[in-house]
């Protein structure tokens, strides 16, 4: 029961850590640094953490044949290298809320990759939950948002947090062998390499242009938080739960994070949640929930990954 407990305080602190952000990061971008500064600190950060991590936990550790090092390769680039940079682009220039109901377009995206690479069946419930989630998310994207002077550029952003949420859809069901195969550091600390030697090229010009001196503590502070909570702690915590939680767990928080998401960014004044983004909101959530239903006569899911030892 004990561990129970534990499992839904670590994927409620996942999920609010996730919703923090978009507001958050609104306060760095784009006075303080470009959005690709700081996908550059926060790769560079998370690589630096999980190579000396990889080091002490699993020093004999290798990933090994032409198949794995090529899916390593594919992952380090969907899950995160083109990921962030999509994700922060966007997230510079839509709204918080609009950015945090895109994402949980992910799971339609899982469903869609697993029916090309795994040959896994759409049954007729889920391909209305992807017509629906695909409805909700192209009227968000097509929208004309209440702050259009405050986001001028919103549906180039809102395209960009599809992208994001896409990428890392794919990215999710292309780790999977891995994490069963190989201890997490060394999955982690290779796909976090690949992915600085995609962002870094990119951001590089961002991260040294910012004055740095002249930072007030809060942006540190905000700096610090999307390092080691967003990117590190948030992985951690992630790849610990999905040893307990089922997938039916899973599927609620990811329904949480946008709520809390609109929670913070409304408090903070960061943004305003209308009647129309609740509209689509339901559309999404409505098409994410139908995808996620298992089917009937199924197999039974997958034990969770154990992706981090004890």
């Amino acid at each position: 029961m004990k561990n129970q407990y534990r499992v839904h305080a670590a994927l409620f602190v996942v999920a609010l850590i996730y919703a923090a952000n978009y507001s958050l990061s609104k306060d760095v971008m784009p006075r303080y640094m470009g959005p690709f500064g700081i996908v550059t600190l926060r790769i560079l950060g998370a690589l630096l953490f999980f190579t000396l991590a990889k080091r002490v936990a699993a020093p004999g550790d290798q990933i090994r044949g032409r198949a794995d090092t090529v899916r390593s390769i594919l992952c380090g680039i969907c899950g995160i290298g083109v990921n962030q940079l999509l994700f922060f682009a966007g997230l510079n220039w839509t709204s918080p809320i609009s950015a945090s109901l895109l994402q949980t377009i992910a799971p339609i995206v899982v469903v869609l990759a697993s029916a090309v690479l795994l040959h896994e069946k759409i049954t007729g419930s889920r391909l209305l939950g992807i017509l629906v989630g695909a409805g909700g998310a192209a009227a968000l994207i097509l929208s004309r948002p209440a702050q259009a002077a405050i986001y001028p550029h919103a549906t180039l952003g809102n395209l960009c947090i599809l992208a994001n949420a896409t990428v890392f859809g794919l990215y999710l069901v292309l780790v999977q062998p891995l994490m069963r195969k190989y201890h997490a550091f060394t999955v982690l600390a290779r796909i976090f390499l690949v992915g600085a030697l995609i962002a870094v090229p990119v951001g590089w010009r961002d991260a040294l242009a910012a004055d740095y001196a002249h930072f007030p503590v809060k942006i540190w502070a905000e700096i610090i938080y999307m390092i080691v909570f967003l990117t590190i702690m948030a992985y951690l915590l992630n790849n610990w739960a999905l040893k307990f939680a089922s997938p039916a767990l899973l599927g609620v928080y990811i329904y949480l994070q946008p709520v809390l998401a609109v929670l913070i960014a409304v408090a903070l004044g960061k943004d305003a949640l209308t009647w129309d983004k609740a509209g689509q909101a339901v559309l999404i959530f409505v098409g994410v929930w139908l995808v996620s239903r298992k089917p009937k006569g199924a197999p039974a899911p997958v034990a969770p990954l154990e992706v981090v030892q004890d």
